[in-house]
């Protein structure tokens, strides 16, 4: 019975999700509401359980009418609670004693089993090439990002994501090291007006079963 209402709550969930363009300039999600939606939403997969995600939480109103200009001019950006920056970390695999040292002590896997993860990623990471960890990154970042807007819904938030904004601009602005990049920008906050309904192609049409 359970399993049927977690199931019934999930659907409900994924369909009210919309991405919303509009938005009521004057309500604030508190800061610990979004430390908790990006606390939740890390419990997306990644690649080698190796989080090449972080994130920039803008919610200053100055910095925010500045993004907006180097995100083509979105009214979201500057009208919603805050934006959130998903970027990839190109340099994931650097972190992997301390992810797998903390697996160890969580009790999800033993000492050989970390010895061995931890030697299988730093002989196959640090040698791939940029383009294909940053590949890696951004598949993991689209991940999350999903995650977090689903959670953001649940708590009553609205969300939109746009991948259309000057990144290198972004990167300069904010003073992104090398290896971090900006995927996509999250604006989160409490719609002032409906989202466009979108139409979606028949299972036919993407679907093959063999």
């Amino acid at each position: 019975m359970t399993t049927t209402k977690n199931k019934a709550d999930l659907y409900t969930i994924m369909q009210d999700r919309k991405s919303v363009r509009v938005y009521d300039p004057t309500f604030k999600i508190p800061q610990a509401e979004l430390e908790e939606i990006i606390q939740a939403a890390t419990s997306a997969p990644s690649s080698s359980n190796l989080q090449a995600w972080r994130f920039l939480v803008i919610q200053d109103e100055a910095v925010k009418t500045e993004l907006r200009a180097i995100a083509n001019n979105q009214e979201q950006v500057e009208t919603s609670s805050a934006v959130i920056a998903v970027l990839g970390n190109a340099e994931m695999y650097q972190q992997v004693e301390q992810i797998y040292s903390q697996n160890v002590a969580e009790g999800h896997m033993g000492e050989a089993q970390k010895d061995l993860m931890i030697s299988n990623t730093l002989r196959l990471y640090p040698s791939a090439p940029l383009e294909v960890r940053k590949n890696i990154a951004t598949f993991d970042a689209g991940l999350i990002s999903m995650q977090l807007m689903l959670i953001a819904k649940e708590k009553g938030y609205d969300t939109v994501t746009m991948g259309g904004f000057d990144k290198e601009k972004f990167a300069e602005r904010f003073e992104l090291p090398a290896h971090i990049f900006p995927v996509v920008l999250i604006a989160v906050g409490k719609g002032a007006a409906p989202a466009y309904g979108s139409s979606r192609l028949p299972l036919n049409d993407i679907a093959r079963f063999i």
